[in-house]
């Protein structure tokens, strides 16, 4: 029987799932494991299903020659050096688009809770504070019939943009490449450079991939551009905002609030962001709803599955990254 290692604690029908199949190896403990942990672990094993922080590279791969598949429980895939993997002949998987919709929807999340300054009211009221009305407690900002920019128009980012249109608001939007315009008037969205999608939008979110281009794509200079009744949310990735300079910006009234559910080092956040007024932090959980979760492991264990069988079971991984490799076994089974 072939064996697999599970790097993060999953559901355990998941697991009793994927040893129907395999000899698997859980990492029962649920804390991360350091590179040199992985390596090691990953020894003797034919494929990993992996949680998305995991580095799969050249070294690792090569004191590990067994390994044929290795699966992603996301559909980001940056811990995955393709080429090395590739020219090895190891199958990648990720698990795209399961979580879009739960994503969309805890953007939306965020961005009421920043314009509307929810934290910071839950807080007055669990201190105590609270002594009843006044015309100026907790002041925010409507949501309703103002302008949303998505930098990011991915799947995610047009399902964000979808929801816009309940709230009567303007959508801008700014993208490697533009949409067609069958997709922007679906999205009702209108594409426009970053500069003005910043000093004209009232929210901004960022759905974004992350590249080598996106580190602090948002920094000092593009809050000082947003209006000063503005806020920003990410639910993409971390680094993307300079989080420093973000905290300094809520600090000194130049943006009105901010959520974030990514963070550049986390589980590490600057300890300016702690302090920083009017922001909502979240523990990267933006597809956290049981039922994307349970979707997103059933996926990854399809593709487990798909790619270590053999007769019946082997086949094509439904989200299989580097297809050319399985090309590649076939040819060779041919000859």
């Amino acid at each position: 029987m072939k064996k697999v290692l599970v790097a993060r604690a999953t559901f355990p029908d998941i697991v009793d799932r994927l040893r129907q199949h395999f000899e698997v190896d859980l990492n029962e403990r649920d804390v991360p494991f350091s590179y040199e942990e992985l390596v090691a672990r990953i020894d003797g094993k034919d494929g990993a299903m992996l949680m998305g922080g995991e580095r799969i590279d050249a070294a690792l791969l090569d004191r590990n020659p067994q390994l044929a598949a290795v699966c992603n429980c996301a559909a980001g895939y940056d811990n995955f050096d393709m080429d090395a993997i590739t020219s090895r002949g190891v199958i990648a998987t990720n698990t795209p688009v399961v979580s879009n919709e739960s994503v969309a929807d805890f953007a939306w999340t965020l961005m009421l809770a920043a314009a509307r300054r929810t934290r910071d009211a839950d807080l007055f009221v669990r201190s105590g504070h609270w002594r009843g009305f006044a015309y100026n407690l907790m002041l925010g900002h409507d949501v309703h019939g103002t302008t949303l920019g998505i930098i990011g128009m991915g799947r995610i980012g047009q399902a964000i943009a979808r929801r816009a249109r309940g709230f009567g608001m303007t959508v801008l939007y700014n993208n490697r490449n533009r949409l067609s315009t069958a997709i922007e008037e679906e999205t009702g969205s209108e594409f426009v450079d970053r500069d003005e999608l910043l000093s004209r939008s009232d929210h901004v979110v960022l759905a974004l991939s992350q590249s080598a281009d996106s580190r602090h794509l948002i920094g000092a200079s593009e809050l000082e551009r947003m209006k000063p009744t503005a806020t920003l949310v990410n639910i993409a990735r971390g680094g993307i905002v300079d989080d420093a300079a973000l905290a300094d910006a809520l600090a000194r009234g130049i943006i009105a609030g901010a959520a974030l559910d990514v963070f550049e080092g986390e589980p590490n956040v600057v300890p300016e962001l702690l302090d920083a007024p009017n922001v909502l932090l979240t523990p990267h959980m933006a597809s956290a709803s049981v039922m994307t979760r349970r979707a997103l492991a059933d996926l990854a264990v399809d593709n487990l599955i798909a790619s270590l069988g053999e007769g019946p079971r082997a086949g094509t991984p439904p989200s299989i990254l580097n297809p050319e490799v399985l090309e590649g076994r076939i040819r060779h089974e041919r000859a």
